[in-house]
């Protein structure tokens, strides 16, 4: 029968590296962009969005719908990239392991 006090301590170390693997990405910026770079959106590696770029040439008050869109995709491609990322220091974490369950933590 395993240790469960071995077992418990290492699930308290893969905790504490998944909270400094957090913070770390916290300071990754990722960036996604739309019509073909005209609108940039940086996200951090957990996605939050911490800046929106807009070439002049993209506003167009004739068509907002327009721009909103390409707002979407810029930041939906950036966050898709941040989670990629996200995923790719989860793997590391887990040392690859392809677990059947989402950790608690």
């Amino acid at each position: 029968m395993p240790d469960i006090m071995k077992i418990l301590q290492q699930a308290q170390e893969m905790q504490g590296r998944f909270q400094k693997m957090q913070e770390e990405l916290q300071h990754v910026t990722v960036t996604g962009s739309a019509g073909g770079g005209m609108v940039t959106a940086e996200v951090t590696g957990t996605g939050q969005i911490k800046k929106l770029k807009l070439d002049a040439s993209v506003v167009n008050p004739a068509d907002l719908e327009m721009l909103e869109d390409l707002i979407v995709v810029a930041v939906s491609d950036a966050q898709q990239k941040a989670q990629k990322a996200g995923q790719e220091e989860m793997g590391k974490l887990t040392g690859g392991l392809n677990l059947p369950f989402k950790l608690p933590f």
